[in-house]
This record gives structure tokens, C-alpha cells and sequence, in this order.
């Protein structure tokens, strides 16, 4: 079974040099999945006007991202893009499990870049992907790691799709690498989170994944057992009515109910 696999260096949190005014509690280190990146960017200039607190961002795949954790990252939040990597987090006692909050919903979708003259379709049982693609490739996230990767293989498996796009398939180590690659039209077609169409105009969403075809696309947070003390007001703001606000407007689906 061959795989066409893209490696790109990990943009990286562990070369981060600290300073001592940087490690000082009012410097927050959130490690966060790469999907996250323009909403986050707007919560956290939000959360600093607030409360005159440093927000720290690194974005990478959920599963880099923990296991650098589990490496002593000195990261006070983590903020998946599905239940698993965090579930391993909790396993290895990474997180502060009474902490964990299901945050953010998103979906699935297919795109091709803006230019593109492939229409619009609609996904379902047995469609005929791999010929959409023609003689180039569909990018997507790893399938054996990265969040968007499994619920894309998840997907193509439940509609019956997955051999055939199998041979066609280039993974990549996150979904905004993927994107990337669409928009720069080195990749006719792409399977990222609808967040990430919305969030590129290089690029258009041309099909939705049915919501019952993958797992259910959560975005879990928590605080990480070394937090420091001042991260548990930033893991609150990110349940705040100013961030769905921020959320809603990117294109997720808030899912903390109530106040």
C-alpha cells in the first residue's frame, strides 16, 4: 500500500527561547490545532486587551502537539481537532482531566481551488471522487494521525470511496498545509474543514461530507497538569460569549451551552 507523503519542518514551540519575562504567569502557552489558527488570533488580541495577559500560540496537528507535550513542552493549554488526541492526553496524564471542555464543532468538505472549473457536487454513496481528480492528487491530512486525515478516511470508507481514492491520495502534516496546496493549485482537490475554506478565498468548498459518515468533528481544551495558574481565566474566556462570538463568525459551531 503506497501513500504520497508530503513532509514539511514542524514550525516549532520547543525552540521557543524563554526569556524570564516570558515564562512569568502573565504569558499563557496555548497549543492549539492548526485549524484554529484566524480565530484564535482574534481571541487571544481579544483576551489581551482584556486582561493585559500574553497569549503564546502554537499551531500544528493535534497529534504533533501532544506528543510534544508528553515531551515536556511547557504548553499551559491544549485545544484539539477530535476526541482521540485528547483522550491520549488524559491517558498519559497530560491534561487536567475535570478541566476538559467540548468547545467547537465544525464539518467536512471538499475543495478545489477558486479558479477551478469543477462544479459543485453533492457527496454521497459511492461517488466518484478519484475521477474528479483526474491525474492529480486529493490532499488531505496523514490518515494514520492528523484529525482531518482520519475523519477524511473515516468518510471515504463509510461511502464507499476509499479504494479508489486511496491510490490518489497525498497526506500532508496538517489541514493548513492541505489548503495551501489547494490554493496554490499544486493539488486539484483538497478534504479540510469547512473553517479553512471559509478562511482561504484562494480556494472554495465544492461538496459537504454528510455529518453521519465520520465521527462527530469536536474540538476538546483543557488545561495541561503544568498549567500555570493565570491559564484556567484563558480556558474560561474561550467558553466566553465575546469568543462564540469570534467562534460563530470563523464558521465553527459553539457547543457550550447555557451563560
Amino acid at each position: 500500500m503506497k501513500y504520497y507523503r508530503i513532509i514539511l519542518p514542524v514550525l516549532l514551540t520547543l525552540l521557543i527561547p524563554f526569556s524570564g519575562a516570558l515564562a512569568q504567569d502573565k504569558t499563557i502557552l496555548v497549543f492549539a490545532a492548526a485549524s484554529l489558527k484566524d480565530a484564535l488570533d482574534e481571541v487571544n488580541v481579544a483576551f489581551t486587551q482584556a486582561t493585559n495577559t500574553k497569549i503564546m500560540t502554537s499551531f500544528a496537528a493535534s497529534s504533533q502537539l501532544i506528543k510534544q507535550i508528553e515531551q515536556d513542552a511547557p504548553a499551559d493549554i491544549f485545544i484539539s481537532a477530535d476526541l482521540e488526541w485528547m483522550d491520549y492526553g488524559a491517558q498519559k496524564k497530560l491534561i487536567k482531566e475535570d478541566t476538559r471542555v467540548n468547545l467547537l464543532g465544525n464539518r467536512l468538505v471538499l475543495v478545489a481551488p477558486s479558479d477551478s472549473k469543477v462544479e459543485r457536487v453533492t457527496i454521497g454513496l459511492n461517488f466518484s471522487l478519484a475521477a474528479m481528480a483526474g491525474d492529480g492528487r486529493i490532499v488531505t491530512g496523514d490518515v494514520r494521525a492528523v484529525p482531518v486525515g482520519r475523519y477524511a478516511k473515516a468518510a471515504l470508507e463509510k461511502l464507499g470511496a476509499w479504494n479508489s481514492v486511496q491510490p490518489k491520495l497525498a497526506m500532508v502534516e496538517n489541514v493548513r498545509v492541505a489548503l495551501e496546496l489547494v490554493a496554490r493549485g499544486e493539488a486539484p482537490l483538497g478534504i479540510v474543514y469547512e473553517t479553512d475554506a471559509k478562511a482561504e478565498p484562494k480556494v472554495r468548498a465544492i461538496g459537504v461530507f454528510p455529518s453521519d459518515s465520520h465521527p462527530p468533528i469536536v474540538y476538546p481544551a483543557a488545561l495541561t497538569t503544568g498549567a500555570k495558574a493565570g491559564a484556567a481565566d484563558y480556558l474560561a474566556f474561550l467558553r466566553s460569549a465575546a469568543a462564540k462570538q469570534i467562534f460563530e463568525k470563523r464558521g465553527f459551531t459553539f457547543l457550550i451551552k447555557g451563560p
